[in-house]
Protein backbone atom coordinates (compact mmCIF):
# COMPACT_ATOMS: atom_id res chain seq x y z
CA UNK A 1 0.00 0.00 0.00
CA UNK A 2 3.03 2.28 0.20
CA UNK A 3 3.42 2.60 -3.57
CA UNK A 4 4.64 0.62 -6.57
CA UNK A 5 6.80 -2.42 -5.95
CA UNK A 6 8.74 -4.67 -8.25
CA UNK A 7 10.79 -7.84 -8.24
CA UNK A 8 13.32 -8.96 -10.82
CA UNK A 9 15.06 -12.23 -11.59
CA UNK A 10 18.13 -12.83 -13.71
CA UNK A 11 19.10 -16.35 -14.75
CA UNK A 12 22.49 -17.16 -16.23
CA UNK A 13 25.06 -19.91 -16.57
CA UNK A 14 27.69 -17.25 -15.77
CA UNK A 15 28.05 -15.43 -12.43
CA UNK A 16 25.37 -12.74 -12.17
CA UNK A 17 27.12 -9.43 -11.54
CA UNK A 18 24.29 -6.95 -12.07
CA UNK A 19 20.55 -6.67 -12.60
CA UNK A 20 21.15 -6.36 -16.35
CA UNK A 21 20.34 -3.50 -18.69
CA UNK A 22 17.23 -4.81 -20.48
CA UNK A 23 14.30 -7.07 -19.71
CA UNK A 24 13.50 -10.25 -21.63
CA UNK A 25 10.09 -10.48 -19.98
CA UNK A 26 8.09 -7.77 -18.23
CA UNK A 27 5.08 -8.81 -16.15
CA UNK A 28 2.85 -5.81 -15.49
CA UNK A 29 0.01 -6.13 -12.97
CA UNK A 30 -1.07 -2.51 -13.43
CA UNK A 31 -1.15 0.19 -16.09
CA UNK A 32 1.31 2.17 -13.99
CA UNK A 33 3.84 -0.69 -14.08
CA UNK A 34 3.31 -1.13 -17.82
CA UNK A 35 3.89 2.55 -18.57
CA UNK A 36 6.89 2.81 -16.24
CA UNK A 37 8.83 -0.23 -17.46
CA UNK A 38 7.82 -1.09 -21.04
CA UNK A 39 10.74 0.93 -22.41
CA UNK A 40 13.13 -1.42 -20.57
CA UNK A 41 12.07 -4.47 -22.62
CA UNK A 42 14.66 -5.44 -25.22
CA UNK A 43 13.84 -5.93 -28.86
CA UNK A 44 12.37 -9.41 -29.16
CA UNK A 45 11.26 -9.42 -25.52
CA UNK A 46 7.70 -9.94 -24.33
CA UNK A 47 5.34 -7.98 -22.09
CA UNK A 48 2.81 -10.01 -20.12
CA UNK A 49 0.00 -7.97 -18.61
CA UNK A 50 -3.28 -8.52 -16.79
CA UNK A 51 -5.90 -7.96 -19.47
CA UNK A 52 -8.59 -8.23 -16.82
CA UNK A 53 -7.25 -5.16 -15.06
CA UNK A 54 -6.39 -2.81 -17.95
CA UNK A 55 -6.09 -2.77 -21.71
CA UNK A 56 -3.27 -1.81 -24.10
CA UNK A 57 -2.85 -2.13 -27.84
CA UNK A 58 -1.51 -5.64 -28.36
CA UNK A 59 1.40 -5.98 -30.74
CA UNK A 60 4.15 -8.48 -31.56
CA UNK A 61 5.67 -8.29 -28.07
CA UNK A 62 2.56 -7.81 -25.90
CA UNK A 63 0.54 -10.68 -24.46
CA UNK A 64 -2.54 -9.94 -22.37
CA UNK A 65 -3.78 -12.68 -20.06
CA UNK A 66 -6.99 -12.69 -18.01
CA UNK A 67 -4.91 -13.66 -15.00
CA UNK A 68 -7.52 -13.50 -12.25
CA UNK A 69 -10.16 -15.19 -14.40
CA UNK A 70 -7.83 -18.09 -15.21
CA UNK A 71 -6.80 -18.42 -11.58
CA UNK A 72 -10.43 -18.54 -10.41
CA UNK A 73 -11.17 -21.28 -12.91
CA UNK A 74 -8.75 -23.54 -11.02
CA UNK A 75 -10.77 -23.18 -7.82
CA UNK A 76 -7.97 -21.19 -6.15
CA UNK A 77 -7.97 -17.42 -6.93
CA UNK A 78 -4.54 -17.16 -5.30
CA UNK A 79 -2.98 -19.17 -8.15
CA UNK A 80 -2.61 -16.06 -10.34
CA UNK A 81 1.19 -16.06 -10.08
CA UNK A 82 1.24 -19.66 -11.29
CA UNK A 83 -0.64 -18.65 -14.44
CA UNK A 84 2.14 -16.20 -15.17
CA UNK A 85 4.89 -18.70 -14.34
CA UNK A 86 3.37 -21.15 -16.76
CA UNK A 87 3.34 -18.53 -19.50
CA UNK A 88 6.95 -17.54 -18.80
CA UNK A 89 8.03 -21.19 -18.77
CA UNK A 90 6.68 -21.56 -22.31
CA UNK A 91 8.39 -18.35 -23.45
CA UNK A 92 11.81 -19.75 -22.52
CA UNK A 93 10.98 -23.35 -23.47
CA UNK A 94 11.41 -24.61 -19.90
CA UNK A 95 10.74 -28.38 -19.60
CA UNK A 96 7.16 -28.85 -18.43
CA UNK A 97 8.00 -31.06 -15.47
CA UNK A 98 10.16 -28.49 -13.65
CA UNK A 99 7.44 -26.29 -12.22
CA UNK A 100 4.92 -29.03 -11.27
CA UNK A 101 7.75 -30.75 -9.37
CA UNK A 102 8.43 -27.48 -7.56
CA UNK A 103 4.74 -27.02 -6.72
CA UNK A 104 4.47 -30.49 -5.23
CA UNK A 105 7.55 -29.96 -3.04
CA UNK A 106 6.51 -26.45 -2.04
CA UNK A 107 2.92 -27.13 -1.02
CA UNK A 108 3.09 -30.70 0.27
CA UNK A 109 3.22 -29.61 3.92
CA UNK A 110 1.19 -32.35 5.58
CA UNK A 111 -1.86 -30.11 5.99
CA UNK A 112 -5.49 -30.64 5.15
CA UNK A 113 -6.15 -29.23 1.72
CA UNK A 114 -2.61 -29.67 0.38
CA UNK A 115 -3.82 -31.90 -2.46
CA UNK A 116 -6.36 -29.30 -3.62
CA UNK A 117 -3.78 -26.51 -3.48
CA UNK A 118 -1.26 -28.55 -5.49
CA UNK A 119 -3.89 -29.52 -8.07
CA UNK A 120 -5.05 -25.91 -8.54
CA UNK A 121 -1.52 -24.56 -8.92
CA UNK A 122 -0.50 -27.20 -11.46
CA UNK A 123 -3.68 -26.46 -13.40
CA UNK A 124 -2.82 -22.74 -13.32
CA UNK A 125 0.65 -23.49 -14.72
CA UNK A 126 -0.92 -25.44 -17.60
CA UNK A 127 -3.41 -22.67 -18.36
CA UNK A 128 -0.69 -20.05 -18.52
CA UNK A 129 1.52 -22.21 -20.70
CA UNK A 130 -1.33 -22.94 -23.10
CA UNK A 131 -2.26 -19.25 -23.36
CA UNK A 132 1.29 -18.33 -24.41
CA UNK A 133 1.54 -21.32 -26.76
CA UNK A 134 -1.77 -20.61 -28.50
CA UNK A 135 -0.71 -17.01 -29.21
CA UNK A 136 2.60 -18.10 -30.74
CA UNK A 137 4.89 -16.28 -28.31
CA UNK A 138 8.49 -17.34 -27.62
CA UNK A 139 11.73 -15.55 -26.78
CA UNK A 140 14.24 -18.38 -27.00
CA UNK A 141 15.48 -21.19 -24.86
CA UNK A 142 17.26 -21.36 -21.53
CA UNK A 143 20.77 -22.78 -21.50
CA UNK A 144 21.08 -26.13 -19.77
CA UNK A 145 21.99 -25.71 -16.12
CA UNK A 146 25.68 -26.19 -15.28
CA UNK A 147 26.19 -27.52 -11.80
CA UNK A 148 29.31 -26.03 -10.20
CA UNK A 149 31.96 -28.16 -8.56
CA UNK A 150 31.36 -26.45 -5.20
CA UNK A 151 28.38 -26.60 -2.85
CA UNK A 152 26.04 -23.61 -3.01
CA UNK A 153 23.48 -21.94 -0.76
CA UNK A 154 20.70 -19.53 -1.72
CA UNK A 155 20.79 -16.54 0.62
CA UNK A 156 19.75 -12.90 0.90
CA UNK A 157 22.26 -10.16 1.65
CA UNK A 158 20.79 -9.34 5.07
CA UNK A 159 20.79 -13.01 5.99
CA UNK A 160 24.39 -13.35 4.81
CA UNK A 161 25.33 -10.50 7.15
CA UNK A 162 23.51 -12.23 9.99
CA UNK A 163 25.13 -15.60 9.27
CA UNK A 164 28.55 -13.97 9.16
CA UNK A 165 27.98 -12.39 12.55
CA UNK A 166 26.89 -15.68 14.08
CA UNK A 167 29.86 -17.48 12.51
CA UNK A 168 32.19 -14.87 14.03
CA UNK A 169 30.86 -15.66 17.50
CA UNK A 170 28.33 -12.86 18.00
CA UNK A 171 26.92 -12.91 21.53
CA UNK A 172 24.57 -9.94 21.62
CA UNK A 173 22.37 -8.21 19.04
CA UNK A 174 20.14 -5.28 19.90
CA UNK A 175 18.37 -3.34 17.18
CA UNK A 176 15.40 -1.22 16.21
CA UNK A 177 13.31 -1.88 13.07
CA UNK A 178 14.12 0.29 10.05
CA UNK A 179 14.02 -0.39 6.31
CA UNK A 180 15.98 -1.96 4.75
CA UNK A 181 17.81 -3.44 7.78
CA UNK A 182 14.89 -4.93 9.73
CA UNK A 183 15.43 -8.46 8.42
CA UNK A 184 18.72 -8.62 10.35
CA UNK A 185 16.89 -7.95 13.63
CA UNK A 186 14.26 -10.56 12.75
CA UNK A 187 16.95 -13.12 11.90
CA UNK A 188 18.71 -12.56 15.21
CA UNK A 189 15.52 -12.80 17.24
CA UNK A 190 14.90 -16.19 15.66
CA UNK A 191 18.42 -17.58 15.57
CA UNK A 192 20.72 -15.91 18.11
CA UNK A 193 19.62 -18.25 20.86
CA UNK A 194 21.21 -20.53 23.41
CA UNK A 195 23.44 -20.10 26.46
CA UNK A 196 25.22 -16.74 26.51
CA UNK A 197 23.33 -15.43 23.45
CA UNK A 198 20.93 -12.49 23.54
CA UNK A 199 18.82 -10.72 20.90
CA UNK A 200 16.46 -7.88 21.71
CA UNK A 201 14.34 -5.22 20.00
CA UNK A 202 15.10 -1.87 21.56
CA UNK A 203 12.72 1.08 21.79
CA UNK A 204 14.94 3.30 19.64
CA UNK A 205 18.30 3.52 17.90
CA UNK A 206 19.59 5.47 20.91
CA UNK A 207 18.82 2.56 23.20
CA UNK A 208 20.25 0.07 20.69
CA UNK A 209 23.69 1.69 20.38
CA UNK A 210 24.06 2.27 24.11
CA UNK A 211 22.94 -1.26 24.92
CA UNK A 212 25.43 -2.88 22.56
CA UNK A 213 28.16 -0.65 23.96
CA UNK A 214 27.27 -1.99 27.38
CA UNK A 215 27.52 -5.53 26.07
CA UNK A 216 30.88 -4.78 24.44
CA UNK A 217 32.16 -3.28 27.69
CA UNK A 218 31.13 -6.48 29.48
CA UNK A 219 33.24 -8.59 27.11
CA UNK A 220 30.58 -9.67 24.62
CA UNK A 221 30.80 -9.57 20.85
CA UNK A 222 28.00 -7.12 20.16
CA UNK A 223 26.27 -5.76 17.05
CA UNK A 224 23.35 -3.62 15.91
CA UNK A 225 21.92 -2.88 12.46
CA UNK A 226 20.22 0.20 11.08
CA UNK A 227 19.97 2.49 8.07
CA UNK A 228 20.95 6.11 7.47
CA UNK A 229 18.42 7.82 9.78
CA UNK A 230 19.27 5.38 12.58
CA UNK A 231 23.00 5.89 12.06
CA UNK A 232 22.44 9.61 12.59
CA UNK A 233 20.72 8.92 15.91
CA UNK A 234 23.60 6.68 16.96
CA UNK A 235 26.17 9.43 16.38
CA UNK A 236 26.84 10.33 20.02
CA UNK A 237 26.91 6.70 21.09
CA UNK A 238 29.44 5.87 18.40
CA UNK A 239 31.63 8.75 19.54
CA UNK A 240 31.40 7.37 23.06
CA UNK A 241 32.49 3.93 21.84
CA UNK A 242 35.47 5.52 20.06
CA UNK A 243 36.52 7.41 23.20
CA UNK A 244 35.97 4.51 25.62
CA UNK A 245 37.52 1.98 23.18
CA UNK A 246 34.64 -0.47 23.27
CA UNK A 247 34.38 -3.20 20.55
CA UNK A 248 31.05 -3.06 18.71
CA UNK A 249 29.81 -3.49 15.12
CA UNK A 250 27.16 -1.30 13.48
CA UNK A 251 25.64 -2.44 10.17
CA UNK A 252 24.29 0.40 8.05
CA UNK A 253 22.12 -0.87 5.18
CA UNK A 254 22.10 2.26 3.04
CA UNK A 255 19.02 3.65 1.36
CA UNK A 256 18.33 6.93 -0.43
CA UNK A 257 18.56 10.00 1.77
CA UNK A 258 18.79 12.39 3.57
CA UNK A 259 16.01 12.23 6.21
CA UNK A 260 13.34 9.65 5.32
CA UNK A 261 14.52 9.94 1.73
CA UNK A 262 13.94 6.83 -0.38
CA UNK A 263 13.44 3.95 2.09
CA UNK A 264 12.95 1.32 -0.64
CA UNK A 265 15.65 2.51 -3.05
CA UNK A 266 19.39 1.96 -3.09
CA UNK A 267 22.16 4.52 -2.74
CA UNK A 268 25.78 4.83 -1.62
CA UNK A 269 25.45 8.15 0.14
CA UNK A 270 26.21 7.29 3.79
CA UNK A 271 29.96 6.87 3.31
CA UNK A 272 31.05 10.25 4.63
CA UNK A 273 28.60 9.96 7.53
CA UNK A 274 29.86 6.47 8.40
CA UNK A 275 33.49 7.53 8.20
CA UNK A 276 32.88 10.46 10.56
CA UNK A 277 29.65 9.71 12.44
CA UNK A 278 30.77 11.48 15.61
CA UNK A 279 31.75 15.08 16.20
CA UNK A 280 35.39 15.84 16.89
CA UNK A 281 38.43 13.94 15.71
CA UNK A 282 37.22 10.41 14.97
CA UNK A 283 37.48 8.31 11.82
CA UNK A 284 35.80 4.94 11.90
CA UNK A 285 36.82 1.67 10.27
CA UNK A 286 34.51 0.82 7.35
CA UNK A 287 34.00 -2.42 5.45
CA UNK A 288 31.62 -2.19 2.46
CA UNK A 289 30.69 -5.52 0.82
CA UNK A 290 30.27 -5.52 -2.95
CA UNK A 291 28.38 -8.83 -3.38
CA UNK A 292 25.94 -10.98 -1.43
CA UNK A 293 28.81 -13.38 -0.75
CA UNK A 294 30.96 -10.57 0.60
CA UNK A 295 28.16 -9.61 3.02
CA UNK A 296 29.04 -12.77 4.95
CA UNK A 297 32.80 -12.26 5.03
CA UNK A 298 32.59 -8.51 5.61
CA UNK A 299 30.68 -9.08 8.84
CA UNK A 300 33.10 -11.75 10.04
CA UNK A 301 35.95 -9.34 9.40
CA UNK A 302 34.15 -6.42 11.05
CA UNK A 303 33.69 -8.36 14.28
CA UNK A 304 37.34 -9.41 14.15
CA UNK A 305 38.41 -5.80 13.58
CA UNK A 306 36.27 -4.54 16.46
CA UNK A 307 37.79 -7.11 18.79
CA UNK A 308 41.32 -6.47 17.53
CA UNK A 309 41.47 -2.69 17.79
CA UNK A 310 38.87 -2.39 20.56
CA UNK A 311 36.45 0.08 19.02
CA UNK A 312 33.40 0.52 16.76
CA UNK A 313 33.44 -0.79 13.18
CA UNK A 314 30.88 0.08 10.47
CA UNK A 315 29.64 -2.46 7.91
CA UNK A 316 28.29 -0.37 5.03
CA UNK A 317 25.81 -2.49 3.09
CA UNK A 318 23.07 -1.36 0.68
CA UNK A 319 19.37 -1.78 0.00
CA UNK A 320 20.17 -3.55 -3.26
CA UNK A 321 21.66 -6.43 -1.24
CA UNK A 322 19.10 -6.50 1.57
CA UNK A 323 16.51 -8.72 -0.11
CA UNK A 324 18.59 -9.96 -3.06
CA UNK A 325 18.32 -13.75 -3.01
CA UNK A 326 21.36 -15.23 -4.72
CA UNK A 327 23.20 -18.53 -4.92
CA UNK A 328 26.74 -18.25 -3.55
CA UNK A 329 29.46 -20.77 -2.66
CA UNK A 330 28.73 -22.22 0.76
CA UNK A 331 31.20 -20.69 3.24
CA UNK A 332 33.67 -23.12 4.76
CA UNK A 333 33.40 -22.33 8.46
CA UNK A 334 36.53 -24.34 9.23
CA UNK A 335 38.61 -21.84 7.24
CA UNK A 336 37.36 -18.76 9.07
CA UNK A 337 39.82 -16.96 11.32
CA UNK A 338 37.93 -15.82 14.43
CA UNK A 339 39.54 -13.29 16.76
CA UNK A 340 38.91 -12.22 20.34
CA UNK A 341 40.10 -9.11 22.09
CA UNK A 342 43.14 -9.09 24.32
CA UNK A 343 41.91 -9.27 27.91
CA UNK A 344 43.90 -8.05 30.89
CA UNK A 345 44.77 -10.76 33.41
CA UNK A 346 47.54 -9.14 35.47
CA UNK A 347 47.80 -7.50 38.87
CA UNK A 348 46.39 -4.33 40.41
CA UNK A 349 47.53 -0.92 39.34
CA UNK A 350 46.73 -1.44 35.67
CA UNK A 351 46.37 1.68 33.52
CA UNK A 352 43.80 0.90 30.83
CA UNK A 353 44.66 3.68 28.36
CA UNK A 354 48.42 3.74 28.76
CA UNK A 355 50.63 3.50 25.68
CA UNK A 356 50.59 4.72 22.11
CA UNK A 357 48.20 2.11 20.76
CA UNK A 358 46.47 -1.03 22.02
CA UNK A 359 46.39 -2.32 25.59
CA UNK A 360 44.60 -5.39 26.98
CA UNK A 361 41.00 -4.73 27.99
CA UNK A 362 39.85 -5.42 31.55
CA UNK A 363 36.45 -7.08 31.95
CA UNK A 364 33.99 -6.49 34.80
CA UNK A 365 34.66 -8.90 37.64
CA UNK A 366 38.26 -9.43 36.56
CA UNK A 367 41.52 -7.67 37.34
CA UNK A 368 42.30 -4.20 36.05
CA UNK A 369 39.48 -1.91 37.18
CA UNK A 370 39.16 1.31 35.20
CA UNK A 371 36.73 4.06 34.23
CA UNK A 372 35.25 3.64 30.74
CA UNK A 373 35.04 7.37 30.19
CA UNK A 374 33.49 9.29 27.29
CA UNK A 375 35.19 12.46 28.50
CA UNK A 376 38.84 12.95 27.71
CA UNK A 377 40.81 10.95 30.22
CA UNK A 378 44.22 9.98 31.48
CA UNK A 379 45.69 6.45 31.19
CA UNK A 380 43.61 5.28 34.17
CA UNK A 381 40.40 6.65 32.68
CA UNK A 382 39.94 9.61 35.02
CA UNK A 383 38.61 12.79 33.38
CA UNK A 384 41.22 15.38 32.49
CA UNK A 385 41.33 18.58 30.43
CA UNK A 386 45.12 18.76 30.29
CA UNK A 387 46.31 19.58 26.79
CA UNK A 388 49.07 16.98 26.69
CA UNK A 389 46.62 14.23 27.72
CA UNK A 390 44.22 15.14 24.89
CA UNK A 391 47.11 14.98 22.41
CA UNK A 392 48.30 11.68 23.86
CA UNK A 393 44.86 10.02 23.79
CA UNK A 394 43.91 11.35 20.34
CA UNK A 395 47.10 9.92 18.86
CA UNK A 396 46.52 6.64 20.68
CA UNK A 397 43.02 6.27 19.22
CA UNK A 398 44.17 6.98 15.67
CA UNK A 399 47.30 4.82 16.00
CA UNK A 400 45.11 1.80 16.72
CA UNK A 401 43.77 1.97 13.16
CA UNK A 402 47.16 0.72 11.94
CA UNK A 403 46.17 -2.65 13.41
CA UNK A 404 43.51 -2.91 10.68
CA UNK A 405 45.73 -2.61 7.62
CA UNK A 406 45.40 -6.28 6.67
CA UNK A 407 42.57 -5.81 4.16
CA UNK A 408 42.89 -7.45 0.76
CA UNK A 409 42.14 -6.01 -2.68
CA UNK A 410 41.67 -6.96 -6.32
CA UNK A 411 43.93 -5.63 -9.05
CA UNK A 412 44.08 -6.43 -12.75
CA UNK A 413 46.11 -4.80 -15.52
CA UNK A 414 47.77 -2.71 -12.85
CA UNK A 415 50.23 -1.31 -15.37
CA UNK A 416 47.52 0.79 -17.02
CA UNK A 417 47.59 4.56 -16.27
CA UNK A 418 43.81 4.70 -15.89
CA UNK A 419 41.96 2.47 -13.43
CA UNK A 420 38.33 1.74 -12.68
CA UNK A 421 37.67 1.39 -8.96
CA UNK A 422 34.08 0.92 -7.79
CA UNK A 423 33.00 0.29 -4.22
CA UNK A 424 30.08 -1.52 -2.63
CA UNK A 425 27.27 -2.77 -4.86
CA UNK A 426 28.56 -0.80 -7.85
CA UNK A 427 31.20 -3.51 -8.12
CA UNK A 428 29.00 -5.84 -10.22
CA UNK A 429 27.89 -3.38 -12.94
CA UNK A 430 31.39 -1.87 -13.04
CA UNK A 431 32.93 -5.31 -13.48
CA UNK A 432 30.64 -6.09 -16.41
CA UNK A 433 31.53 -2.72 -17.95
CA UNK A 434 35.23 -3.38 -17.39
CA UNK A 435 35.02 -6.78 -19.08
CA UNK A 436 33.32 -5.24 -22.11
CA UNK A 437 35.92 -2.48 -22.38
CA UNK A 438 38.83 -4.91 -22.17
CA UNK A 439 37.24 -7.09 -24.87
CA UNK A 440 37.10 -3.99 -27.07
CA UNK A 441 40.79 -3.40 -26.56
CA UNK A 442 40.40 -0.39 -24.31
CA UNK A 443 43.27 0.13 -21.91
CA UNK A 444 41.96 0.37 -18.38
CA UNK A 445 42.94 -1.31 -15.12
CA UNK A 446 40.77 -2.70 -12.35
CA UNK A 447 40.92 -2.19 -8.60
CA UNK A 448 38.46 -3.09 -5.88
CA UNK A 449 38.39 -3.57 -2.13
CA UNK A 450 35.68 -3.77 0.49
CA UNK A 451 38.09 -2.33 3.07
CA UNK A 452 37.41 1.37 2.60
CA UNK A 453 39.02 2.55 5.83
CA UNK A 454 41.74 1.94 6.45
CA UNK A 455 42.59 1.16 2.83
CA UNK A 456 45.18 -1.57 2.32
CA UNK A 457 48.49 0.40 2.24
CA UNK A 458 49.80 -1.31 -0.90
CA UNK A 459 46.56 -0.53 -2.73
CA UNK A 460 46.81 3.12 -1.77
CA UNK A 461 50.41 3.20 -2.95
CA UNK A 462 49.42 1.81 -6.36
CA UNK A 463 46.47 4.17 -6.76
CA UNK A 464 48.69 7.18 -6.13
CA UNK A 465 50.72 6.26 -9.21
CA UNK A 466 47.73 6.40 -11.57
CA UNK A 467 47.01 9.24 -13.96
CA UNK A 468 43.32 8.81 -13.25
CA UNK A 469 41.16 6.60 -11.03
CA UNK A 470 37.49 6.55 -12.03
CA UNK A 471 35.08 5.73 -9.20
CA UNK A 472 31.49 4.70 -10.07
CA UNK A 473 29.30 5.44 -7.05
CA UNK A 474 25.62 6.02 -6.34
CA UNK A 475 25.66 9.46 -4.75
CA UNK A 476 25.67 13.12 -5.80
CA UNK A 477 28.89 14.24 -4.15
CA UNK A 478 31.30 11.57 -5.37
CA UNK A 479 32.04 10.64 -1.77
CA UNK A 480 34.62 7.88 -2.14
CA UNK A 481 36.42 9.75 -4.91
CA UNK A 482 36.75 12.75 -2.58
CA UNK A 483 38.19 10.52 0.15
CA UNK A 484 40.73 9.11 -2.30
CA UNK A 485 41.71 12.62 -3.40
CA UNK A 486 42.29 13.56 0.24
CA UNK A 487 44.81 10.70 0.34
CA UNK A 488 46.75 11.80 -2.71
CA UNK A 489 44.93 9.85 -5.44
CA UNK A 490 43.90 11.53 -8.71
CA UNK A 491 40.35 10.23 -8.42
CA UNK A 492 37.19 11.32 -10.18
CA UNK A 493 33.67 10.08 -9.51
CA UNK A 494 31.16 8.77 -12.01
CA UNK A 495 27.95 9.43 -10.13
CA UNK A 496 24.30 8.41 -10.29
CA UNK A 497 21.64 9.30 -7.73
CA UNK A 498 18.25 8.12 -8.99
CA UNK A 499 17.82 5.34 -6.41
CA UNK A 500 18.69 2.64 -8.93
CA UNK A 501 21.85 0.63 -9.70
CA UNK A 502 24.09 1.52 -12.65
CA UNK A 503 23.27 0.11 -16.08
CA UNK A 504 26.31 -1.50 -17.64
CA UNK A 505 26.05 0.24 -21.01
CA UNK A 506 25.87 3.64 -19.29
CA UNK A 507 29.08 2.91 -17.41
CA UNK A 508 30.83 1.75 -20.57
CA UNK A 509 29.87 4.97 -22.33
CA UNK A 510 30.75 7.28 -19.45
CA UNK A 511 34.08 5.65 -18.60
CA UNK A 512 35.09 5.57 -22.27
CA UNK A 513 34.21 9.22 -22.77
CA UNK A 514 35.95 10.39 -19.60
CA UNK A 515 39.14 8.48 -20.39
CA UNK A 516 39.60 10.31 -23.70
CA UNK A 517 41.17 13.27 -21.89
CA UNK A 518 44.77 14.27 -22.81
CA UNK A 519 46.20 12.57 -19.72
CA UNK A 520 44.14 9.45 -20.10
CA UNK A 521 43.76 8.16 -23.63
CA UNK A 522 42.20 4.75 -24.13
CA UNK A 523 43.35 3.14 -27.38
CA UNK A 524 42.87 -0.21 -29.01
CA UNK A 525 45.66 -2.68 -28.44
Amino acid sequence: MGGPTLAQSRISTEPVLSAGDDLDVLVAFSREAYDAHRSEVRKGGVILYDSGGFQVDDDDNTLGLPIDELAKSTGNPRAANMVLLGAIAHLVNMPEEYLPDFVMKRFNRGRAGDVAVIKANIMALSLGREQARSRGFSIGELELPQKPEFEQIMVKGNDAISLGAVAAGLDTFIGYPISPATAILVFMERNLIGPGKFAYQASSELEAINAVLGAGYAGKKAMTATSGPGLSLMSEGLGMGWMMEIPVVVVDVQRGGPATGLPTKTEQSDLLAALNPAHGDARFPIIAPGTVEECFYATVKAINWAERYQGPVIVLSEQVFAERNQNIPKPDLDKLVIERRKVYSGERGYRRYEGADLSPMPLPGGPGSYVANASEHDPMGDTTHLAHRHVEMTERRFNKLKLLEDGTYEGEHQEEPIALMPWGASKGPAREAYNIMRERGQRVGWYYTMYLHPLPPKLLEELRQKELVLVPELNYQGQFASILRSQGVRAEAITQYNGLPFKVRDLVARVTERAKSPKGVMVRA
